[in-house]
C-alpha cells in the first residue's frame, strides 16, 4: 500500500525533510504519484522503519555499533533522491552547467553585503600565513595552517548571526583557495583565481568551476556532521571549518581523492592497467573512487564532470583514464564517484598533486558554512545519547 508524504511523516513523527533524508539513505522507498509532482511511500517500509526506530538495545538482536537512523538532522540545504542531488531544490548538475561557486554560496547562504567573496581586511595576515605555510606540501595542511592563523585576526567571526557568518564565509573561502593554490586572491571568481594560479586555459578553468560547484554540499556526511556539532556549541566559523577539515583529512573521506590521483598516475605509467587493479585487490586494498551507497546507479556529479572533460579540448588526453574507469567498474561492479572525477580533472589538467582534494575542500567549505548557519539558527546543542552495550552494574543481593 502507498501512502502520502504527510501520512508517512505523521506515522514516523518526523518532519518532511527527515522523511526525504530516510529516502536518500535507502531506508524508505518512494514512487511518483500519477498525474502529480508528489511522491508516495510504501506503508510497509514506514512501519518497518517505525519499529526499528523504537526498538531498544535488548530486543533479542545484537546491537549494531552504529545505527544509521541516529542522528538525523533537519536541513533545507541539500536533498539526495532518486539518484540525483539537489541544492535548495535545484538540480546540482544543472547548476554546475553555468553557475560559479559564488552563485551557489548566495543560494545556500542567502544574500550578504557585497554578495561576492572578498578577503578584505585579512589580506595582510593572509599573505604572512601563505608565506609561512609554503613549507607544507599538502593542500590540506596549508588550509588548516591558514585558518588557524587567520582565526585570531578575524574578530568579526565571533558574531554568529546569519549575515555575519556569510560575511565571514566570504573571507574564508578565498583564503582557503589561496592556501590550495599558493597565490594571493584578487577580485575574480574563485575558479578563475585557481585557474590563474595553475595557468589553465578557459576550458580548464571551466572544469575547475564545475568541480567546485558539485563539491559544495552532500547532505550529512562525516565532515558536515562534525561541522554541525561544533556549530551547535556556538563556536566560530573558523572552529567549524577546522573541525570539518580534520574529518575530511581521514583516509576514508577526503583521502579517497588523493588515492584516486595516485592510482590514475600509476595507471598512466603502464599499458597493463588490469594488472594494476588486480595487484591492489590481491593485497586486500579497496579501489578508491568507485561506488557510493546513495547512488547505486552511478554518481551524477561524476557523470557531469567526466562528460565535461570529454567535451573539452582536454578530452583526448582523458581517453585512457576514462577507459581505465570503465575497466575498473566492470571488474569490481561499482561505478566511479566524484572522487574519481576530481582525480581525473587533476591528472588531465596536470595540476599539482593533491589538487583534486584541494578543489573539494574549497567547494565543500561553502556547504560547511551553510550548515553552520543553519545550526546556529536552531540554537540547540547536538548531543546524541550512547547505547551502552558493556557489562551491567552489579546489583545488591
Amino acid at each position: 500500500m502507498l501512502i502520502s508524504a504527510r501520512e508517512a511523516a505523521r506515522r514516523l513523527g518526523v518532519k518532511p525533510a527527515t522523511l526525504y533524508a530516510y529516502v536518500s539513505r535507502g531506508l524508505l522507498r518512494s514512487t511518483p504519484a500519477p498525474g502529480s509532482r508528489e511522491r508516495r511511500y510504501y506503508a510497509d517500509d514506514v512501519e518497518r522503519l517505525k519499529r526499528l526506530r523504537h526498538a531498544g538495545p535488548r530486543t533479542g538482536h545484537p546491537p549494531k555499533p552504529f545505527d544509521s537512523l541516529v542522528p538525523v538532522l533537519d536541513t533545507s540545504l541539500s536533498l539526495i533522491e532518486n539518484g540525483r542531488l539537489y541544492l535548495r531544490g535545484r538540480d546540482a548538475t544543472e547548476l554546475a552547467a553555468t553557475a560559479d561557486l559564488e552563485t551557489v554560496a548566495r543560494l545556500l547562504w542567502g544574500p550578504w553585503d557585497g554578495g561576492s567573496f572578498d578577503i578584505g581586511r585579512l589580506r595582510r595576515p593572509l599573505r604572512r600565513q601563505l608565506q609561512g605555510s609554503q613549507r607544507l606540501p599538502a593542500a590540506m595542511d596549508r588550509a588548516r595552517a591558514v585558518l588557524v592563523g587567520l582565526a585570531t585576526q578575524d574578530v568579526g567571526a565571533l558574531e554568529v548571526s546569519a549575515g555575519a557568518v556569510a560575511r565571514t564565509g566570504a573571507r574564508i573561502v578565498p583564503a582557503l583557495a589561496a592556501a590550495v593554490s599558493g597565490a594571493m586572491p584578487a577580485t575574480a571568481p574563485v575558479h578563475a583565481e585557481l585557474a590563474r594560479a595553475w595557468r589553465l586555459d578557459a576550458e580548464g578553468s571551466d572544469l575547475v568551476r564545475r568541480c567546485l560547484v558539485l563539491a559544495t554540499d552532500h547532505e550529512l556526511n562525516a565532515s558536515t556532521y562534525v561541522a554541525r556539532c561544533i556549530a551547535s556549541t556556538g563556536a566560530s566559523p573558523y572552529a567549524v571549518l577546522l573541525g570539518a577539515l580534520g574529518a575530511l583529512s581521514g583516509p576514508r573521506h577526503g583521502g579517497e581523492t588523493d588515492r584516486v590521483e595516485t592510482l590514475l598516475r600509476e595507471a598512466q605509467r603502464t599499458d597493463d592497467v588490469r594488472s594494476v587493479v588486480a595487484a591492489r585487490l590481491q593485497r586486500g586494498e579497496r579501489i578508491a573512487g568507485f561506488g557510493h551507497p546513495l547512488y547505486p546507479d552511478g554518481d551524477p556529479r561524476c557523470r557531469h564532470i567526466l562528460e565535461a572533460v570529454k567535451a573539452s579540448r582536454h578530452g583526448r588526453r582523458s581517453e585512457a583514464l576514462l577507459d581505465f574507469g570503465r575497466l575498473v567498474a566492470e571488474m569490481i561492479g561499482r561505478r566511479p564517484n566524484i572522487d574519481f572525477a576530481l582525480g581525473v580533472v587533476s591528472v588531465v589538467l596536470r595540476l599539482p598533486p593533491g589538487s583534486g582534494l584541494g578543489m573539494f575542500l574549497v567547494g565543500r567549505s561553502v556547504g560547511w558554512i551553510a550548515h553552520a548557519m543553519e545550526q546556529y539558527a536552531t540554537g540547540t546543542l547536538i548531543r546524541p545519547r550512547a547505547r551502552y552495550v558493556g557489562p551491567l552494574p552489579a546489583t545488591a543481593a
